[in-house]
């Protein structure tokens, strides 16, 4: 069983910006490059009603760092 739950992608991008992370810059509705010291930039490339299951949740956490709490 994951320790992750899918949820919705704006859900996720609030709790990243919680974590530290600055919006770069956006190109259209759904990329997003985001930023924080010490990580390489991420491509955020969601629509705030996706939902993003366990599975792309676990790999968001290893770029990220983000934690199932953070949720």
């Amino acid at each position: 069983m994951s320790k992750w739950e899918s949820t919705k992608s704006k859900r996720v991008l609030a709790a990243l910006l919680r974590a530290g992370w600055s919006i770069k810059r956006e190109s259209g509705s759904s990329h997003k490059v985001l930023s924080r010291e010490g990580y390489a930039d991420y491509v955020f490339a969601f629509h705030d009603k996706d939902e993003i299951g366990s599975k792309m949740l676990s790999r968001i956490a290893k770029h990220t760092g983000l934690k199932p709490e953070d949720l």
